[in-house]
């Protein structure tokens, strides 16, 4: 065994701070997370890439954790172990910071040009940007910090433009004029998985809207009076009585305030039992109608917009709206809208008794609305009619489809995979095109379309259209165009790609063309689908590529199974051909104490940061592993936090015990000779251990693999074998006792990477063998069924009479006598080699094989044996029993009071979730009490 030295020598207080920063700037500057074992099976992950403007939040620590915990048992185990680390430009997110960082200066975007604004952005970026990376060092994270990637770099771009340019060139890319989710305080458009909706007092308007001949009028009913300004039809459901003459004589009616002429419509949409049945359809402005309108057989480009980009009403293509409401915000043109219309006298009032019994006239009916918000901008989202670039999203989902059919990407937990099918099987066309200036700019460049002869009328038309050019390169775009446009006509692009769309024509013909840039970029999850293989440098770095891909897992929060996941394997499946990855393993969230989803408004935030600065990375790190559970969320509970600082610290001591009773470091990665049963026995716990521990993280039980090692840990070799031990270290004792501490550091590295690395360096002298990169435990050796009887014998023996002690109020010391009638041979034979620890650990002055004295006692099961111990003198038994009978009464009355009342539905139902959630929990607690004061008093007899 290597001797102690003072620098070696453990400290009597395990403090996480001090150690924590030393190793892993020591692991860092040495490379180990680097993979260099060109001949190992290579093993590889991916991080989700945090955002650039992000910090630590605790639903990164869990992420984080599990796969840190994955990569360093995977890396112990000798693989080429790759965790791909990197962060997402975050177009909105980052645009949003740098925006608002102008504005506290009195400055804004649109004082620069395109160009200088992007400067500020990696100006920011290069000052300011990736603090989360620091944050994820201080987590532990083993990421290969080498090849830190960022979805801006030259090769991500590249690989990004690639993959637009070909989606493009087979047709899966396309430019179409849809409704899109405007966000008007961004000025962009934004996906429906970045829309949340929130519950919204308004009110639900009902109006008439005159039939054209004078015959009369049509109800209609709105939650947004403002769109009537553009309704295009009204829609009536074919099949009710009430319209069919009006269908059959192809009725219109005459919009109050336009004077616009519009038809009835039959369509199913529309609900005969909803209201008045007739549904007013404003196909620019909301999705429903938009549907509606295209089978009414309006075209996208006919259809009418009455918003500009934020959302202040602007004139219609027919001119129809009054001046009077051009430029006002959306809510304002609402209240002047109904208060025309009432004017008007086609407001239909909302009518309400009052308490005395009395109408009363209310302009709209009170509703709870659910409306959308942009989750970043924090308005009410437009639906707008815009031109953008879009993924056929439906051909590119049947690869992964069948991927997860087939059982080629594997979803843990399995119960997923209906959310995914569910999702896949309906997807809408994805809408990639942003209004930013941050991000991947879109490689295309435009030019008018030579089939529309509107392009070359003299006045240029306000009906012009264009075609676009998809390049990589600004000279392939330029070759794209002078082929389409011919050799006659000279074309162009200006140097900055800027400006409006330029061509020039003469006696009808076009002469010149300058191509125009478009100005748009891509959806941040556009460039961060290529992650598993852009990250590897692709489409250059083949031989990386063909090593590392595809990755063995991805772990992901259940909340980016559309945004990202789902993303990365149709990109995967179509560019790579290729599964992204082979398992999807989808973690739940952390929520607060009480359940609750963490937000800033409900002031139940957890930093993450603050908890390793009070109890050390380590315990934060265990605490997510034994709580995460396949999928369930996870609720915060700082207790546990320090509970599991406590078990750090409880392994430190162990650590320090056996350092000064001269127990070091293994010299073998076998297990080494034992003899005596407690020895065999502890190997043989070490050798289970190892299985179940294996067998959890190839399932990816996190909870699982956790609570294995905590229980042999604390309980196996802390409180037992140690204690068993302890006064007999011979050379056998000594040998054993530091290859079990070994493996327990090798086993609990990957969930506590800081404290086991220090006790590895500290057990030992091991220079240039970091526990980071050690073997993984290979024991070569076999559990000892006669070693592992005796000694759960002996431990069965002293826990239970312990317990009894306790139950009954008897000093823990106090030493008694046993009688055992009748032992087995077997039982005879371990109680006659443990003479020592039953003396030591049971106290207990002897145990005779006889039957017991007559008189009070009690009873102590061990294995096959029920021992009797007479308590004559040793308490009052009377007034014991009293007390017990008393305190059973209480506990009873208290457990019969909870059960009625959790036995009520009423109280179920209606009670506060945390007070069913406490009497259930008092329920619990007072029967356990009343079970356990039962069988103590069944030991008096």
């Amino acid at each position: 065994m290597t001797e102690t030295t003072p620098e070696t020598a453990l400290d009597k207080t395990f403090d996480p701070a001090q150690i924590e920063a030393k190793w892993y700037a020591h692991w860092e500057e040495n490379g180990l997370f680097h993979p260099e074992r060109p001949d190992a099976q290579p093993f590889t992950i991916v991080n989700p890439p945090p955002n650039v403007t992000g910090s630590l939040h605790i639903g990164h620590a869990l992420d984080n954790t599990l796969q840190d915990i994955v990569i360093r048992y995977e890396r112990l185990r000798g693989k080429d172990a790759l965790w791909v680390v990197g962060t997402d430009h975050a177009g909105i997110a980052t645009q949003m910071v740098v925006e608002r960082q102008m504005e506290a200066k009195q400055d804004k975007r649109t004082n620069y040009t395109r160009e200088q604004f992007i400067d500020k952005v990696w100006e920011w970026k290069h000052e300011s940007g990736g603090t989360i990376t620091g944050q994820l060092r201080r987590l532990g994270c083993s990421m290969d910090w080498s090849r830190e990637q960022f979805t801006m770099d030259p090769h991500f771009t590249k690989a990004v433009v690639k993959v637009f340019v070909d989606l493009y060139n087979q047709g899966l890319i396309y430019r179409d004029k849809r409704l899109v989710n405007w966000d008007p305080k961004l000025k962009t458009a934004i996906s429906d998985l970045e829309v949340e909706t929130r519950e919204v007092q308004g009110g639900f308007w009902h109006f008439k809207y005159p039939l054209s001949d004078g015959s009369g009028f049509i109800t209609v009913a709105t939650t947004r009076p403002e769109t009537m300004l553009a309704d295009m039809a009204v829609a009536v459901n074919p099949e009710d009585e009430r319209y069919k003459a009006l269908l059959a004589r192809k009725a219109t009616v005459i919009l109050p305030i336009t004077g616009r002429e519009i038809p009835i419509v039959a369509d199913e949409h529309a609900d005969p039992e909803l209201g008045s049945g007739a549904v007013k359809i404003t196909p620019g402005h909301d999705f429903n109608d938009f549907e509606v309108g295209k089978r009414a057989g309006f075209k996208p480009a006919g259809m009418l917009n009455m918003l500009d980009a934020e959302a202040h009403v602007c004139q219609t293509a027919d001119g129809l709206i009054p001046e009077q409401f051009l430029g006002l915000d959306r809510f304002e043109a609402r209240e002047q809208i109904v208060a025309e219309m009432k004017e008007l006298g086609f407001l239909i009032p909302h009518v309400v008794k009052d308490k005395e019994g009395n109408d009363v006239e209310h302009d709209a009916e009170p509703r709870t609305i659910q409306t959308p918000y942009g989750d970043r901008g924090g308005v009410v989202i437009e639906p707008w009619l815009t031109d953008q670039w879009y993924v056929d999203a439906e051909k590119l989902a049947q690869a992964p489809i069948e991927a997860v059919r087939s059982g080629a990407i594997e979803i843990v937990p399995k119960t997923w995979e209906k959310t995914f099918f569910n999702w896949m099987e309906n997807i809408q066309p994805w809408c990639v095109s942003r209004q930013l200036w941050w991000g991947h700019r879109i490689p295309a460049w435009y030019g008018p379309d030579l089939s529309n002869p509107d392009n070359f009328k003299q006045p240029q038309s306000g009906n012009r259209t264009y075609v676009p050019f998809v390049a990589a390169q600004e000279d392939q775009a330029l070759a794209l165009a002078r082929e389409y446009y011919g050799p006659d006509i000279e074309v162009c692009i200006p140097e900055s790609g800027e400006g409006e769309y330029l061509y020039s024509v003469s006696n009808g013909q076009l002469s010149s063309v300058t191509l125009t840039r478009d100005p748009d970029v891509l959806d941040t999850w556009f460039s961060s689908a290529l992650w598993p293989f852009a990250t590897l440098g692709w489409p250059d770095d083949a031989e990386l590529v063909k090593r590392h891909y595809p990755n063995d897992l991805l772990i992901s929060g259940f909340d980016i199974l559309f945004f990202w996941d789902a993303r990365m394997a149709m990109q995967g499946l179509h560019f790579m051909k290729e599964v992204p990855w082979k398992r999807l393993y989808l973690h739940g969230l952390v929520r607060a104490a009480d359940g609750a989803k963490m937000s800033k408004s409900k002031g139940n935030v957890v930093d993450p940061l603050g908890l390793i600065d009070q109890y050390g990375a380590d315990a934060l790190r265990f605490f997510m592993a034994a709580m995460e559970s396949q999928g369930r969320d996870v609720k915060m509970d700082e207790k546990r936090v320090e509970g599991y600082r406590n078990f750090a610290t409880k392994l430190w001591n162990a650590a320090r015990f056996c350092q000064s009773n001269g127990i070091g470091a293994s010299t073998s990665v076998a297990a080494p000779t034992a003899t005596s049963a407690v020895n065999k026995w502890i190997i043989g716990e070490v050798v289970e251990t190892l299985a179940e521990l294996d067998k959890a993280m190839a399932d990816l039980r996190f909870d699982a693999a956790a609570n294995t090692v905590y229980h042999f840990v604390w309980d196996q070799f802390c409180d037992w074998y140690i204690e068993l031990v302890k006064g007999n270290f011979d050379e056998e004792t000594k040998a054993v006792a530091g290859w079990v501490l070994d493996q327990i550091l090798v086993m609990l590295h990957p969930f506590m990477p800081f404290v086991t690395e220090e006790l590895w360096s500290k057990m030992g002298d091991r220079e240039g063998y970091p526990l980071i990169t050690a073997a993984w435990p290979a024991p070569e050796a076999t559990v000892d069924a006669d070693a592992k009887r005796e000694v759960e014998w002996l431990i069965a023996l002293i826990g239970n009479l312990r317990g009894a002690k306790a139950e009954l109020g008897i000093a823990p010391g106090a030493r008694l006598t046993a009688y055992l009638a009748d032992p087995s041979d077997a039982t005879k034979a371990i109680i006659g080699r443990n003479g020592t620890a039953v003396d030591r650990l049971a106290r207990l002055d002897a145990i005779h094989f006889e039957a017991a004295p007559a008189g009070a006692a009690m009873q102590v099961g061990a294995g096959d044996a029920m021992l009797t111990i007479p308590l004559e003198g040793v308490i009052d038994i009377a007034a014991e029993k009293a007390r017990l009978e008393k305190a059973l009464a209480a506990s009873q009355k208290e457990a019969k009071s909870l059960e009625g009342r959790l036995s009520n539905p009423k109280f179920v139902e209606k009670a506060k979730p945390e007070a069913v959630e406490k009497a259930r929990a008092d329920h619990a607690m007072h029967a356990a009490e009343a079970e356990r004061l039962a069988a103590a008093l069944q030991r008096l007899g």
